[in-house]
């Protein structure tokens, strides 16, 4: 299977092309310097002869796209579109990896993959105007939504928790969000399934197992480096202003996932077990 991997430098990105190569994909990893997905006639040249295209690439800036919508439109949005033609010109699937950020974040139960969405952020719009497009222009697709991803390959809450550590003595994290801690390694891993069973397409979740607040991943890391948790403290997202508004509910139904037969991605707490020794390394190394 030829693939082409769009936004290949990035977190998730360098989690997938270690499986892909395993599973012996002929994989096309672009990195953002070797593909501007914004350019339509760039990404007809570049998905030319490839039988999946998965789309990582986006703008992530959740609090910089509030004052410039317009560039992470182009990147959320038109990118994933012309992505998306040229994948059904050349007869190729598509996986488009989206977020939770698409929903109000105002729920008590999990987010079906159905549920009416509604963002609040810039960020959000731009994803789901992303999906949109990609569910027009190339219905051989997957949509993918995730949400509070970390991992070794980027910034994430994990990594900047974890240096904090050395550097106060006492840190006060968000505890009225919820959501679910995925490891980029276990979301690669789900993706990578995903797509060997070949799945009946549409839109999945695909997120950790269990829920829990940024608060509690907080004690639950530092307990993981043999810190004291108490030196933690529970703080409220009004307290900590940010120009993009986060939901305060993102966990994420699997119907789909489960009725695909897929295996579920397994518990954010016996994920972080795991990943923390690596996660943090790469964050301390020089």
């Amino acid at each position: 299977m030829r693939v082409l991997v769009a936004g290949a430098g990035g977190m998730l990105g360098a989690d997938l092309l270690p499986l892909a190569q395993a599973a012996r994909w002929d994989v096309t990893a672009a990195t953002r310097a070797e593909l501007d997905v914004t350019d339509p006639l760039a990404c007809h040249d570049a998905v030319a002869g490839h039988d999946l295209v998965i789309n990582l690439a986006a703008w992530t800036a959740v609090d910089d796209a509030e004052s410039l919508e317009r560039e992470a439109f182009a990147v959320n949005a038109t990118g994933a579109a012309n992505l998306a033609r040229a994948a059904s010109a050349a007869g190729a699937s598509m996986l488009q990896v989206s977020t939770d950020y698409v929903f109000a974040g105002d729920a008590t139960t999990p987010y079906a993959e159905d549920a009416s969405t509604g963002p609040r952020s810039a960020y959000g719009r731009t994803k789901l105007a992303g999906e949109w497009a990609v569910r027009a222009l190339c219905p051989s697709s997957w949509i993918v939504r995730t949400a509070w991803l970390y991992g070794a390959g980027g910034p994430s809450f994990v990594r900047t928790v974890a240096r904090l550590a050395g550097e106060r003595d006492q840190l006060s994290v968000v505890d009225d969000q919820r959501g679910q801690p995925t490891w980029t390694r276990d979301l690669a891993d789900g993706l990578a399934r995903l797509i060997d069973a070949q799945a009946p397409y549409g839109i999945y979740h695909a997120t950790a197992s269990g829920e829990t607040t940024w608060f509690a991943l907080a004690r639950a890391l530092f307990e993981e480096l043999g810190l004291d948790p108490a030196r933690i403290q529970p703080t409220t997202a009004e307290a900590y202003q940010r120009p993009a508004p986060r939901p305060a509910y993102s966990v994420l139904g699997h119907d789909a996932w489960t009725a695909a037969g897929l295996a579920p991605l397994r518990d954010w707490r016996e994920a972080l077990a795991e990943a923390v020794p690596q996660v943090v390394t790469a964050s301390t190394a020089p």
